[in-house]
């Protein structure tokens, strides 16, 4: 089994890689999005309008195929555009139904953007298809087959309400614009993405093999890791819920199976950053857990471990792979384009002391194409 596990995760790995071709800087999104997927919990994205936070949900769904329901949530959004209308034909005969044919309680992947907005009929009709994959409304009570649902927002709302609501969404991913080293990556990319083919080398019947390995995972040496990281949190006045606690539980299992393992170690711990509720928390989570995460690695997720360990073994690795990737592609401007951002961000993360050999090596290779081919 754990040889299916492993080709398993690889096919999901060359997915998500396929998926965010051309979208700088939001591997992470796209590694949450199946996290979550195989954990079956529920990720929120907080940040503002035109960071790609729809086209890399988009092309993830895409990827993985199923049945997708988007929708931009309003003040004025009636709860028929979500869940679908009355059925006309038994509410004359005396039975209030919905039909919910092509809406979202029969989704395998959703996606609700400004989801704050939604009324308090819609959220609390939500939170039966969120907690339970059941939706109820008048005379239906139907099972969802919903995987994961992704929502969005511009901010986190103050609202103790909406704030709950909030709460539901285990793993909380906050985005910013593309920083200035990495621009040119982007106008390329951005340039090409629109042509760019999403290959389907995984879909989600391999989501839901994983999902199925999630309860046999060894969890006994990665409790004890976990248990002491919620101790170091709690020490620097960062609390969690005893709920989102127990749940962290199903990420680290979900990360050892796209790692390929069964057995969960201290290098799995790395989830526990995403399920803390805000950005401040996040940030002064990334130095208190310093040591915690230390060997945080996954073969699959690697832009989400980078994003939330901020080790440098892990951007090491990435940016590794990526000028090996660069290095294999034709002597065009666009790929010139491409090294030359690759070194200004290998520049802009190690010093020529802190530089590992692996990617020193690497850098030497870039710098010699670009010199070649000007």
């Amino acid at each position: 089994m754990s040889q299916i596990i492993e080709s398993t995760a690889a096919r999901i790995r060359e997915t998500v890689h396929s998926a965010t071709t051309g979208l700088v800087e939001r591997e992470q999104l796209a590694e949450l999005m199946v996290l979550a997927a195989v954990a079956r919990e529920h990720l929120l994205i907080v940040g503002p309008p035109g960071t790609a936070k729809s086209a890399v949900v988009r092309r993830v769904a895409a990827a993985l195929g199923g049945r997708y329901f988007e929708y931009l949530l309003g003040r004025f959004t009636e709860p028929a555009e979500l869940f679908g209308p009355v059925d006309l034909r038994k509410l004359r005969e005396g039975t209030v139904e919905t039909d919910v044919a092509g809406m979202l309680p029969e989704a395998e992947v959703a996606f609700l953007d400004e989801v704050f907005l939604g009324s308090t009929a819609i959220l609390n009709t939500l939170l039966g298809v969120l907690n339970e994959r059941r939706f109820r409304r008048g005379h239906t009570d139907l099972p969802c087959p919903l995987r994961v649902c992704i929502g969005a927002a511009n901010a986190l709302p103050e609202d103790e309400s909406l704030a709950a609501f909030a709460d539901r969404f285990l793993l909380h991913l906050f985005i910013d614009p593309v920083p200035d080293h990495r621009l040119e990556a982007m106008l390329t990319g951005g340039w090409q993405a629109d042509q760019a083919k999403v290959t389907h080398f995984a879909d989600l019947t391999d989501i839901d093999l994983l999902g199925g390995e999630v309860a046999r995972v060894n969890m006994d040496e990665a409790r004890g890791a976990l248990a002491n990281a919620i101790r170091k949190l709690r020490g620097a006045g960062l609390s969690l819920s005893d709920r989102r606690i127990v749940k962290t539980q199903r990420l680290i299992a979900a990360a050892t199976v796209l790692a390929g393992r069964q057995t969960a170690t201290e290098a799995d711990l790395w989830p526990i950053f995403y399920v803390l509720p805000t950005r401040e928390a996040q940030t002064s989570a990334q130095e208190v857990l310093r040591d915690s995460l230390v060997s945080a690695a996954n073969p699959t997720l690697r832009a989400a471990v980078e994003h939330a360990t901020l080790q440098p073994v892990s951007r090491a690795t990435r940016l590794v792979e990526a000028a090996r990737s660069c290095l294999h592609e034709q002597d065009t401007p666009s790929m010139r384009t491409i090294a030359e951002a690759l070194l200004r961000e290998i520049d802009a993360n190690f010093t020529p002391r802190s530089l590992p050999e692996e990617l020193a090596v690497e850098r030497a290779r870039l710098i010699e194409r670009t010199h070649t081919d000007s």
